[in-house]
């Protein structure tokens, strides 16, 4: 494809004009966007995230006398990682689903400490514009200082929280 003359010259269909502008540049940050126990939604900074990935449940490795929040350990290339339900930690009642194949996992990742959140289902990446981000409400109290604000998201105005995965990762909520 590179050696192809047309797209050394910007003529090849992938560089029409036309077909650029239906593609359109995006518009605000990149976030993913996930699902809790309790099937409410979430997004993540893109830049907050360091992976995401689907890891059997029966190699997360419980830890004794830790809080009921952490599920366990897992490594991830030679780190070792702590791994914990982000539902939980939020406030919710209902536990991620752990008995399945595999448990999503998205490690965040704050001044070098790597931390798992475990979450019910992997959305999509999207595309979120800040200036149209709006102050929580309804939120719980348990998990209001772990939110930024959220975004009603067209046709039924449904409500998207985004997390601020530093105070996530910084909580003393982890070990008690």
């Amino acid at each position: 494809m590179v050696g192809n003359p047309d797209f050394l010259l910007g003529n090849s269909p992938g560089q029409d004009p036309e077909f650029q502008e239906e593609i359109g540049a995006p518009e605000g940050e990149l976030h993913l966007r996930f699902f809790t126990a309790s099937g409410l939604e979430f997004a993540l900074p893109a830049t907050g995230i360091k992976e995401v990935i689907e890891y059997p449940p029966d190699r997360i490795n419980p830890m004794p006398n830790v809080s009921p929040l952490i599920l366990g350990t897992i490594n991830i290339r030679g780190r070792v990682v702590w791994v914990g339900d982000l539902g939980q930690f939020l406030g919710e009642s209902a536990p991620v689903n752990t008995d399945r194949s595999e448990v999503s996992i998205i490690a965040i990742e704050d001044q070098g400490l790597l931390l798992g959140l475990a979450i019910e289902k992997i959305g999509v990446m999207a595309w979120l514009d800040p200036d149209k981000l709006k102050v929580s409400r309804n939120s719980p109290d348990s998990m209001a200082p772990f939110l930024k604000g959220e975004w009603l998201i067209e046709p039924d105005e449904m409500s998207l929280r985004l997390l601020d995965h530093v105070n996530i990762s910084r909580s003393a909520r982890w070990a008690s």
